[in-house]
């Protein structure tokens, strides 16, 4: 048989170029299907969705949490054996197929298929309760626009005879009057006035209206940021996805200026060997992997779907997952130079003032932005940032889900109105699944919604599936069997 006639060869050929997947999988049109109309656009578009909230409040409290420096052992070691591999299988699957999460399988291996509808319920679940977020921060930054700040006294309709204000009595500090039932202005703003907030989880009560409008506007900025596919996403994010950095910077240059940041610094980063015999510490540093990097959940396929055949997906994956943990590694910069200026001014232990997830975005940021000269400024920056973090991770899910649906049924929904309507009906229906988290005891539901939905087991069994469905099942069915001569 002659070289160039060998079938096994020529495969053997393609699989080389193709990045480790073996069956060459024909190229759908992307006339209709669409396609980002530049790299760089698909590149902001990954960084929108996979530099986002977790970044900000969850992993520098994972890092202090975790022993500090040492946290970046576990946390480099699952970044090199799982993050970058398992970004670039997925990203690399949409390119090679041209197709969302759910149709990809259906052309590299039917069996699986059911990884993708899985995948795309957890996104649904994510959207639904992620976009929450966003709601609460509107609230804030609306509130940011007064002469002072609502959450830093005590003279509001919604405040307690227990609520305590910062004493300034004594010169050149703020110290916290401490009471045994005493309770924060910031801290009762949050629950008494956002949240208006049950004692249980069996009352939701009513619907808090002003949240529910802002629930609303951000429903509405998602649905435009989609709503005409790559050719809309593709604009959005050369802002969503650059500017939080710009206001990432201002925050990092004015924390680091106050008095008691470098404490903060130190209390960060200060190392503790001992901690790397905890297994929850390596847990944490792979659940942070897993979570931050948007693994599992379809939107890497579906965004890596819209790239030219031939593009070098692995050089962009590899300079996206590094520009993902170093935001996270200089976030917390940011955040615990701030926290360190605030238990500096209240005479008071850092690890007193630390939090993290909502805690940290609602409460202690607030608190600490209260005390600083010009607070509506600092204020009015960090809540934007908090929304254009939120909002490009969550447009960008919600595209993914369309396209997943759309590829299902192409000749159907790539007509343009027929995709609108799907992404009214989708948008119109997880608003009004919303508004149970916007009631007064939304809060606990949300959290229901945080642990269960896109928790790190969920992410790592899909993980596992699509790592044995592509290296070892799929792998090994599409061998080829070497010829005899």
């Amino acid at each position: 048989m002659e070289k160039h006639n060998d079938p096994n060869l020529r495969f053997n050929k393609l699989s080389q170029q193709e990045m480790g997947l073996v069956q060459p999988v024909p190229v759908p049109s992307t006339q209709t299907r669409g396609q980002w109309s530049s790299k760089l656009e698909f590149l902001l578009a990954v960084a929108g969705q996979i530099v986002g909230l977790g970044n900000v409040w969850r992993f520098p409290y994972l890092c202090y949490k975790n022993g500090g420096g040492v946290f970046f052992i576990p946390y480099v070691l699952f970044l090199f054996t799982c993050g970058i591999p398992l970004f670039l299988l997925e990203t690399s699957l949409g390119q090679y197929t041209t197709q969302g999460s759910i149709t990809c399988w259906r052309k590299i291996f039917p069996l699986f298929e059911g990884l993708g509808y899985g995948s795309q319920v957890v996104v649904l679940y994510s959207g639904i309760y992620y976009i929450i977020i966003l709601a609460w921060a509107f609230f804030y930054l609306f509130s940011s626009f007064s002469s002072e700040l609502p959450w830093a006294s005590c003279r509001n309709s919604w405040n307690t005879a227990t609520c305590m204000e910062f004493d300034r009595r004594v010169v050149g500090h703020l110290n916290w009057t401490v009471a045994g039932n005493a309770t924060s202005p910031v801290r009762e703003f949050w629950e008494r006035r956002v949240l208006n907030l049950t004692d249980s989880p069996n009352k939701l009560g009513s619907v808090r209206w002003e949240l529910a409008l802002c629930l609303l506007l951000s429903w509405i900025l998602c649905y435009f940021c989609v709503w005409k596919g790559v050719k809309s996403t593709g604009k959005v994010v050369y802002f969503t996805a650059t500017f939080p950095y710009l206001m990432l910077v201002v925050l990092l240059v004015r924390g680091l200026t106050l008095p008691g940041a470098i404490d903060g610094i130190k209390f960060y980063l200060y190392p503790d060997p001992a901690r790397l015999t905890d297994p929850q510490v390596w847990m944490d540093a792979g659940t942070q992997i897993l979570f931050s990097y948007a693994i599992c959940l379809g939107c890497l396929t579906a965004l890596g779907s819209y790239n030219k055949y031939n593009n070098n997906c692995y050089k962009d994956c590899v300079y996206l997952c590094l520009l993902n943990s170093g935001t996270s590694f200089v976030a917390g910069f940011a955040i615990f130079s701030v926290l360190g200026f605030m238990a500096h001014e209240q005479g008071t232990d850092i690890s007193t003032v630390a939090e993290s997830g909502p805690g940290l975005a609602f409460i202690a940021y607030p608190r600490a932005v209260a005390m600083m000269p010009l607070p509506q400024l600092w204020a009015i920056l960090f809540f934007i940032m908090i929304i254009l973090l939120g909002l490009d991770s969550e447009f960008v899910a919600l595209e993914s889900l369309m396209t997943a649906i759309s590829d299902m049924n192409p000749s159907f929904f790539l007509v343009g109105h027929r995709r609108k309507i799907l992404l009214i009906i989708i948008s119109a229906g997880s608003f009004f699944i919303g508004l149970v988290m916007v009631t007064e005891g939304g809060l606990y539901i949300f959290q229901l919604f945080d642990y269960y939905a896109c928790s790190g087991m969920t992410l790592l069994l899909f993980a596992i599936l699509q790592s044995v469905c592509i290296s070892w099942v799929y792998g090994e069915l599409a061998r080829p069997t070497p010829s005899v001569a």
